[in-house]
């Protein structure tokens, strides 16, 4: 692909698990055209990596490997080198804060407190370490420490039970981590979602996120970026305020990129009470950021929507009301809920027209989570799931969609006539939607 500098703040970004969109690696690179169409040209890959799945795919088993069902290594180079020559580029998730309890580094580390790779985890006699960092899952655990039978003690993990934490103090995690990332780079990636980094280093006395010393592991990592590999960009996925999330892009030298959780939330808040004061003074906070950086815009993406952050009780409330007034996805952790565009507006044009034609206004690169722009809506929940995600992580329409392509009047073309219309920058003008 040619060289286009800062090519990622032009970037219209389309998320996806690949074999919930089209099965296969293979069966994704020969559906290509549909992102032409719809006018992105970047794709972002949810975890492709080997893994059992408890974590839809964030629990890696071998940061080198692709899930057997999906295809194979060299049938995602041919992927990658496919969408280059459509002009697409491709960004892969990197969990890079864990593992999976069944990596092969865990399961040996797991077995005695003299292993060779036990100081890639985070281990304590007692739980009684970083009681001050945040518990992720609380539905799912008690603590972030999680006992291990075989050596009497503890490791640590922010999210599931079955995704222990890295220690990032140790070069050799370091080492690997990014030595694997150059394995993609080889392949031809062109980025890579850092999920949960704020995680990365703990500190007791802390609430172990964001720390100097994770900028510090974020600047190392960019600067080998820039000597190596000076087109592949980093994301970060870092959900706070927006001064705390702008530290994410250092002075230009750690994150290209950084999610805009605040201005995600406070799309939702303008939609709910038809003002969007809040919104466009969001939109002009968020414009002071380096001149080599660039935020990702969403509505929502394969979590639940976010809204802990901004919004005070009453205004958590309102939003709650609007998104889900029956209260069926609700993540009892935090009062959050995971629902697709469609569902908010039970199918509803001019409320999915509108979303996305005020995420078309915002600053940054929009980012469109797959099926959102047929108006694909959420699986009906389980009793019993703890985990809403799940239902918006439904299998895309393909039907659905090769029919809405075709038909002129259809959401998705609509979606694409406004995405083409759209000028991703940090200082977008684009008009104001009519709100």
């Amino acid at each position: 692909m040619d060289s286009e500098k800062y090519w990622w703040k032009r970037a219209k970004i389309y998320e996806l698990y690949i074999d919930k969109f089209a099965g296969t690696i293979g069966a994704l690179a020969d559906g290509l055209g549909y992102f032409e169409a719809l006018g992105v040209n970047t794709l972002h890959l949810l975890p492709h990596y080997p893994s059992p799945m408890i974590d839809g795919g964030y629990d890696v088993t071998d940061y080198r490997g692709v899930r057997p069902e999906l295809g194979s290594v060299e049938d995602f180079a041919a992927l990658v080198s496919r969408a280059h020559e459509r002009g697409l580029r491709i960004l892969i998730d990197w969990p890079l804060n864990h593992t999976s309890t069944q990596h092969p580094w865990f399961a040996e580390a797991r077995l005695s407190r003299d292993n060779p790779k036990r100081d890639f985890y985070l281990w304590s006699e007692k739980p009684d370490k970083f009681l001050e960092a945040p518990n992720a899952f609380p539905d799912m655990k008690a603590s972030n420490w999680i006992y291990n039978p075989p050596t009497d003690d503890h490791y640590f993990a922010t999210f599931y039970p079955e995704q222990a934490d890295l220690n990032w103090d140790n070069p050799d995690v370091f080492a690997e981590i990014v030595g694997a990332m150059d394995f993609w780079i080889e392949l031809g990636v062109d980025g890579f979602r850092l999920d949960a980094v704020p995680h990365l280093v703990k500190r007791d006395g802390t609430d172990c996120r964001g720390l100097p010393e994770t900028h510090a592991i974020l600047k190392r990592i960019r600067a080998h970026i820039e000597v190596n590999h000076p087109e592949v960009i980093l994301v970060a996925e870092a959900h706070n305020t927006l001064p705390l999330t702008k530290a994410y892009f250092g002075a230009g030298d750690e994150c290209h990129m950084a999610y805009n959780f605040v201005l995600a939330a406070e799309t939702w808040l303008a939609l709910a009470t038809s003002d969007r004061g809040r919104l466009d003074a969001c939109a002009e906070e968020s414009r002071d950021i380096p001149e080599n950086c660039q935020w990702i815009t969403f509505l929502r993406n394969h979590d639940e929507i976010s809204f802990d952050t901004a919004m005070d009780p009453e205004e958590r409330r309102i939003l709650m009301d609007f998104l889900d007034p029956d209260r069926r996805y609700v993540m009892k952790k935090a009062g959050l809920t995971s629902v697709r565009v469609a569902t908010v507006f039970s199918g509803k044009r001019d409320g999915i027209r509108e979303a996305f034609s005020l995420l078309f206004s915002m600053p940054g690169a929009p980012d469109i989570y797959y099926g959102d722009e047929i108006g694909m809506q959420n699986l009906d929940p389980e009793e019993g799931v703890l985990d809403t995600r799940k239902f918006v992580r439904g299998p895309f329409d393909r039907a659905a969609a090769a029919a809405a392509v075709q038909d002129p009047g259809s959401i998705f073309n609509e979606v694409a006539r406004m995405l083409r219309q759209t000028n991703p920058s940090p200082g977008n003008d684009a008009a104001k939607s009519g709100m």
